[in-house]
This record gives C-alpha cells, structure tokens and sequence, in this order.
C-alpha cells in the first residue's frame, strides 16, 4: 500500500513560522473549554454541587463542551491536512483517534440512554470512562510530537 502523500495545497501550514503554532493555541484552548465544561458536569453527576439543578448546569455546560470539540476538532484536521502521511504513519496518532472515537460513543451513549436524568450507578461510571479516555486523548496527543 502506497505511503499517504501530503496535500500539496496544505503542506506549508506545518512549516510556517505563525500558524501551526497558532493552530496548537487554539487547539489547546478547545481541549480546554471540553474538558472544563464536562468535569463541571460530571462532578454534578457525581454528587457535588448537589444544590445546582442539572438541567440548567447542562444547558450551560453541554453547549460550551461542544463548542471546545469544534474548535479542537477544525485545528486538528487543519494542522491533520498539512501532514497526513507523517501523522497516520503514527501509532500513538491512531491510538488518539481511537480514543476520540470511544470517548464520542461514550457521550452519545450517555446522553441516548438519559444519564443526566437519572443520576444512576451507570451513569457516574460512564463519567468516569469519560474523564478517563479524555485525559487519554490529550497524553497521547502530546505524545505524538515524541513518538
């Protein structure tokens, strides 16, 4: 099977002197709104901040969680494109991909199955795989520059 080539078109973002690095900011600045929104409201789940209602929490917090996803997900495929084949090329690149791809599951499979409504055993798990595959996303993510 042939080596992916770069995109030709997109292979001078990785070596410009301001925007892959400007790339790498906002990507980390999406990572952040994810990940902060999510703890905020799997802590809720968990009990913490009993006093707060869920739903309004949610309302504030899913919509800020998505926003850092978009924002993270457009820089990544940005900063993806300028070296395709160089980064498929990397198991710990795969292994992040993996890992978004369970950590999306998880999600739609909390929300499919009501977890903000019933507060359940279940539901505190699937919060806790979250957290998990999350910060396994960004260690590999950091990873990937030293693999």
């Amino acid at each position: 099977m042939p080596e992916p080539q770069p995109i030709v078109a997109f292979a001078w973002i990785a070596s410009h002197p301001w925007l892959y690095p400007l790339l790498e900011a906002l990507h980390v600045v999406g990572i952040g709104l994810l990940l902060g929104s999510l703890v905020l409201l799997e802590l809720r789940v968990w009990g913490l901040g009993a006093s707060l209602p869920v739903e309004p929490l949610a309302r504030l917090a899913l919509p800020l969680s998505l926003a850092g996803f978009g924002l993270a997900a457009t820089t990544g495929l940005t900063m993806f494109i300028s070296q395709p084949g160089e980064l498929l090329a990397n198991r710990v690149f795969v292994v992040k991909m993996a890992l978004l791809m369970l950590a999306g599951l998880n999600a739609a499979s909390f929300h499919a199955r009501g977890g903000l409504q019933s507060l359940d055993r279940f539901a505190r798990m699937q919060t806790l795989v979250s957290l998990g595959l999350w910060l396994a996303v960004i260690i590999c993510g950091r990873w990937i520059a030293y693999y």
